[in-house]
C-alpha cells in the first residue's frame, strides 16, 4: 500500500507530508483547497505526463515521493527484476521532479528511469479513477485480460497451455518462412553461412582457450621475476647457513631437551615437522628451476593465437563459449538450407500438428471463458442491484468466434467486450460508450469491486466519482466504496457526507494566503473533526446542532455497517 507521500513547491502546494494507513482515506474540503491537486501529483508520480506548470511559481522544481509497502506476492517485483531494480524489506520508493522548462527526472529505488518505465511500475501500484478518466476498465482492450483474472482459478493453467503451444507455432511458423526465401537470397546466405563455419572450424577453438592462453602470457611476460623471486627463496631455505642449516641446529637442540623433558616434546615435534614441509618445498623449487625456461618463441605463439581469437570474438561472440555455440547454430542452419524442400515438408508436418493442438487449446480456453463470464454477470448484476442500477444489464460479449476464427494469437482466439445498457429497452452498447456520470459512477464502482479482489492493485484512487448523485444512491456509493477498501487500500476525494463518514481516515484540506502566498494545508481531523466537517458537507453553510446530529447518526450507521461487514466477511 502507499505509505507516505511528499509533495514540494507543486502548483499552490509549498510543502506536504502524508502519511496513509490501511483502509479507506477520505480527503474532504472546499473548492479549490487543493484536494485534486494532490491526485494530480499521484498521477505524475507513478508516469503521468508532467507540464513547467505545476511547479509553483517561483521554484526551481516540483518535488514529488512515494513510499510503498508490498506484499512479497505483488505483481510489481516481476516488473522490477525486468528492469534490474532491487527492492529491500519490501520497500518500494518512487520519486520525480520536474522543473522549470517541464524536465522529468523519475527515479525507483534510487535508480534513474525513464517515464515509460515508471509509468510501467505504477500502473501496477496506483489505479485512479477520476470522473471522465476511463482508464483500465473503460479501455475495451483490457476486458479480457480482466475477464482471465477473474476466472484465473481456471482459465489460468488453460490460458498457459495455450501460450506454450502459441509460442512453439510461432517460431514454426518463422523457420517455414525463412526456409521459403528466394533461391538468391538463399544462396547468398549459404555461402556467407559456409565461410563462416569454415573460419571457425579452421581456429580449432578449444573451450577457455583464451583464458589458459592469457595466464601463460602473464607467466612468461613476468618470467624474469618469477625466476629471481623462485631462486631468492629457494637459496633462502638450502645451503649452508640458510633457513633448514639453521632450522637442523634448531631441531638438535630441541630433541636433546625433549630427551630430558617431556614438556619439550611438542616443540621438538613442531620445529621438525616444519623442517620436513620446508624441505619440501624446497625440493619443489629447485625441481620448478630446474624445468623453467624463457621460450620468446612461444610468447610470439601465443600473442599470435590470441590475436586469431579476438577476431573470431569480433565477429562471432564475446566469448570462446559463444563463438562455439554461434558456430553449432549455423551449422544446423546450414544443413536445413541445404536439405530445405525436405526440411519445409517437416516443418509443414509439425506445424499441422500444432495447429490442431492450437485450436483444441483455444477453444477450451474460449469454454473456460464463457463460463466465466456468466459468473462475472452475476457478480456484476449483484453489485448494481445493490447499487440502486437492478435494471441495468452487464454482458461480456463475445465478438470473435473461436469456432471461426481467423489467425491465432497470443491471448487466444477470443475478442471480448464488456457491453452494458442501462435502462429497460436500450439496446446493450460497449462499457467505454456510457456516457451518464452518475450511472457511470455506480457502474465503475461495481467493476471495482469485483476486479480490485484480483488485480494485486495496491491503492485505488477515486476523484469525486460521486459527483451527480445523493439520497439512498449516496449510501449506497460509500458502502461500496468502503468495501472496496476491505480488498484494497482506498483514497477518495468526495463531497459526500455519506463517503466521508465511511472513513478509516478522514483528512481535511484547506489553503490560507502566508506572506502573500496561497498555501495549502492538511489536517487530520479527530472525531469531534471529523463530526464537524460532515456537518459542513451536509448543510453547505452555517453548522446547526440539528447538522451535528445528523452527522454524528451518519457515522454511527457508517461504524454499524463497518462493523456488520467484518462480522460477515
Amino acid at each position: 500500500m502507499l505509505h507516505e507521500l511528499s509533495i514540494k513547491n507543486f502548483a499552490i502546494i509549498d510543502s506536504i507530508f502524508i502519511s496513509f494507513e490501511k483502509g479507506l482515506t477520505v480527503l474532504t474540503g472546499e473548492t479549490g483547497a487543493g484536494k485534486s491537486i494532490i491526485i494530480d501529483a499521484l498521477h505524475l508520480l507513478v508516469g503521468g505526463r508532467g507540464s513547467a506548470e505545476f511547479v509553483r511559481h517561483g521554484e526551481k522544481k516540483a518535488e514529488i515521493e512515494g513510499l510503498f509497502y508490498l506484499n512479497v506476492d505483488h505483481p510489481v517485483h516481476k516488473r522490477l527484476a525486468e528492469f534490474g531494480i532491487e527492492i529491500e524489506e519490501e520497500m518500494l520508493i518512487l520519486r520525480r521532479e520536474i522543473s522549470q522548462n517541464g524536465k522529468s527526472v523519475c527515479r525507483v529505488n534510487g535508480k534513474l528511469v525513464t517515464i515509460s518505465t515508471l509509468r510501467e511500475i505504477g500502473s501496477t501500484l496506483i489505479d485512479i479513477h477520476g470522473q471522465h478518466e476511463h482508464q483500465e476498465l473503460m479501455d475495451d482492450s483490457n476486458h479480457l485480460s480482466l475477464l482471465d483474472q477473474y476466472g484465473y482459478e481456471q482459465i489460468g493453467s488453460s490460458f498457459e497451455n495455450y501460450q506454450e503451444i502459441y509460442m512453439e507455432y510461432n517460431q514454426t511458423v518463422k523457420k517455414v518462412k525463412d526456409l521459403k526465401l528466394n533461391e538468391q537470397q538463399i544462396a547468398h546466405r549459404l555461402d556467407l553461412l559456409q565461410y563462416q563455419l569454415h573460419e571457425i572450424q579452421k581456429a580449432d577453438l578449444k573451450m577457455d582457450e583464451d583464458e589458459l592462453l592469457l595466464a601463460e602470457k602473464r607467466q612468461l611476460g613476468n618470467f624474469e621475476k618469477i625466476f629471481g623471486s623462485l631462486q631468492a627463496g629457494y637459496e633462502g631455505l638450502q645451503g649452508e647457513n640458510r633457513g633448514l642449516d639453521f632450522l637442523t641446529n634448531v631441531m638438535g637442540h630441541l630433541e636433546t631437551a625433549a630427551e630430558l623433558d617431556d614438556e619439550y616434546v611438542q616443540a621438538y615435534e613442531t620445529v621438525s615437522n616444519s623442517f620436513y614441509l620446508l624441505e619440501d618445498v624446497a625440493t619443489t623449487l629447485r625441481d620448478r628451476l630446474e624445468n623453467l625456461e624463457f621460450d620468446p618463441k612461444r610468447l610470439n605463439e601465443i600473442e599470435s593465437r590470441l590475436h586469431e581469437i579476438n577476431q573470431l570474438k569480433r565477429k562471432y561472440g564475446s566469448s570462446v563459449l559463444e563463438i562455439l555455440e554461434y558456430g553449432a547454430r549455423i551449422e544446423e542452419e546450414i544443413e536445413n538450407l541445404i536439405n530445405r524442400e525436405e526440411r519445409i515438408e517437416q516443418l509443414k508436418t509439425k506445424l499441422s500438428s500444432l495447429e490442431e493442438d492450437l485450436t483444441l487449446e483455444g477453444r477450451q480456453l474460449s469454454q473456460l471463458r464463457k463460463q466465466w463470464a456468466e459468473k462475472l454477470s452475476i457478480a456484476i448484476h449483484q453489485e448494481l442491484q445493490e447499487l440502486y442500477m437492478d435494471k441495468t444489464i452487464f454482458k461480456p460479449v463475445f465478438i470473435s468466434d473461436s469456432e471461426n476464427f481467423k489467425e491465432f494469437r497470443k491471448d487466444g482466439l477470443d475478442d471480448v467486450c464488456f457491453y452494458l445498457s442501462t435502462n429497460p429497452g436500450e439496446p446493450l452498447k460497449p462499457l467505454s460508450k456510457i456516457a451518464s456520470g452518475g450511472e457511470l459512477s455506480r457502474i465503475m464502482l461495481a467493476l471495482k469491486t469485483i476486479f480490485s479482489r484480483h488485480q494485486g492493485i495496491t491503492s485505488i484512487i477515486f476523484d469525486e466519482v460521486d459527483t451527480g448523485v445523493s439520497g439512498r444512491v449516496a449510501q449506497a456509493i460509500a458502502e461500496k466504496i468502503q468495501q472496496i477498501s476491505v480488498d484494497s487500500q482506498v483514497l477518495c476525494i468526495s463531497h459526500l457526507p455519506q463517503v466521508a463518514a465511511m472513513a478509516d481516515t478522514h483528512l481535511f484540506i484547506s489553503k490560507a494566503l502566508k506572506s502573500g502566498r496561497t498555501k495549502t494545508t492538511l489536517t487530520y481531523l479527530n472525531d469531534q473533526q471529523k463530526t464537524n466537517e460532515i456537518a459542513r458537507m451536509i448543510s453547505g453553510a452555517e453548522i446547526t446542532e440539528l447538522t451535528k446530529q445528523h452527522a454524528k447518526e451518519l457515522l454511527e450507521i457508517a461504524e454499524t455497517i463497518r462493523k456488520s461487514k467484518t462480522l460477515s466477511s
